[in-house]
């Protein structure tokens, strides 16, 4: 817990975690918005693909802006603008304006802003630690959010009932406006960033630092394959539970487990630090293939939540470890770049997933397809402890983390570069 001890930090996550409880509710809220004012599921699933669409169109945008500018104004000015959608949304929906085209504009909007957000957000936290805590420093803020996805469904439906759906997207405004002014009170070092007036030299920049890193790589490609298998999980499951396990209730407690291993992986990721973390990582994203497999039986429901818990776990170490590996090994001036492409790559791949599993069910049968899905999860993860590249990832003698690998380690400052925020800070 020592993160929190620093100024810094103890800000930057109380606004975060503040934040994570008005999304989850908001989350719910949404959904039942759509239906207020006459939204079909069709509807929501457009708005929701709409959403996604601006994310992706935006991602890389943001990494490079995240590097190029303040991080911290970056995250505050995106948390202004969502604020901003929330409460139009919500007068809109408490005065029985609201229409359809109003939800997918201020979806949209949430994309752009999250599509910013993201980058700079992993980007900062190491500007508010010591390298030797980012593995908690991450643990705690995935802890928070973890926490609350098992309450927030809950609460949001206690809301929408006695409340309405209007009525939590002003809750969600506010948690968006505490979160903008935890950032307005950050304090942080100055930084070198880049000046270069090419947006696509910065861009092309960003995908050279990826390339010339195999660990980097070659776990985006594993990754990838498991966020595009793991739809079977969310898309068959809920069709599993409804005809073989009893029904809602039953994927009510399937759904719960996954949200409480991840506490539970929180909790490890904080104490345990592998002295291989990728190895270590990846080995727990295994845990992962175990609900596919439990439910191509199916097993039994409590069965199958044990698998989820433990899925949950290996998710969320997986999570922390990569995020604090990859910002402890990747230089400042260049890791907004660089991280999102990770995010770009999860979000075209997971819902060409969602998109194809069914058809794939259809015409092979729910079981096997489940069973593939698992293969296409464990298989991956498993080769990728045989790559030198990502042995060679490991903690020294002083608890650092080093890359015996010529692309990890070697770091340069960017060629065109200034300071933001004072006078120049020390560049490794």
């Amino acid at each position: 817990m020592s993160p929190l001890s620093g100024r810094s930090f103890r800000l930057l996550w109380t606004g975060q975690s503040i934040s994570s409880v008005g999304n989850t509710v908001a989350a719910v809220a949404f959904v039942f918005a759509v239906l207020e004012v006459g939204g079909s599921a069709a509807d929501i699933g457009y708005i929701m693909a709409a959403q996604t669409v601006a994310k992706v169109v935006f991602i890389l945008a943001g990494g490079v802006w995240a590097d190029r500018l303040p991080r911290q104004a970056i995250m505050l000015a995106c948390d202004l603008v969502q604020a901003g959608v929330q409460i139009t949304l919500a007068v809109l929906l408490l005065t029985g304006q609201a229409e359809i085209w109003h939800l997918a504009c201020g979806a949209v909007l949430f994309g752009i802003a999250q599509a910013f957000f993201g980058p700079a957000s992993t980007g900062l936290l190491p500007e508010t630690v010591s390298t030797d805590e980012l593995q908690q420093s991450n643990a705690l803020m995935g802890f928070s959010g973890s926490a609350f996805s098992i309450v927030g469904p809950a609460l949001a439906g206690v809301l929408i009932v006695g409340l309405g759906p209007g009525v939590v997207f002003a809750v969600d405004a506010l948690t968006f406006v505490i979160s903008a002014v935890s950032l307005s009170l950050l304090r942080l070092a100055p930084r070198l960033v880049s000046t270069s007036p090419s947006f696509w030299g910065d861009l092309s920049t960003g995908w050279r630092e990826v390339v010339m890193r195999p660990w980097y790589w070659i776990n985006l490609i594993a990754h990838s394959l498991w966020n595009f298998a793991v739809a079977a999980f969310f898309v068959l499951g809920p069709v599993v539970a409804a005809d073989q396990l009893g029904g809602a209730s039953s994927w009510g407690l399937i759904a719960s487990g996954s949200a409480a291993g991840a506490v539970i992986g929180g909790l490890v990721s904080l104490r345990i630090k592998p002295k291989r973390p990728l190895i270590a990582g990846n080995l727990a994203l295994l845990l992962t293939a175990l609900p596919l497999l439990a439910l191509a039986k199916p097993l039994g429901t409590w069965v199958i939540v044990c698998s989820t818990v433990l899925s949950g776990m290996g998710l969320t170490f997986l999570g922390v470890i990569w995020t604090a590996t990859m910002q402890e090994l990747i230089p400042d001036e260049v890791r907004s770049r660089v991280d999102s492409y990770d995010w770009m790559l999860s979000m075209v791949v997971a819902p060409l997933g969602m998109a194809l599993v069914g058809p794939v069910a259809v015409r092979s049968g729910t079981g096997p397809t489940l069973v593939g899905a698992a293969l296409l999860i464990a298989v991956p993860c498993a080769l990728t402890v045989l790559v030198p590249a990502i042995r060679a990832v490991r903690r020294g003698p002083d608890g650092r983390l080093i890359s015996l690998d010529r692309g990890g380690v070697p770091r340069s400052g960017p060629a065109d570069a200034a300071v933001v925020g004072g006078e120049p800070a020390a560049v490794d």
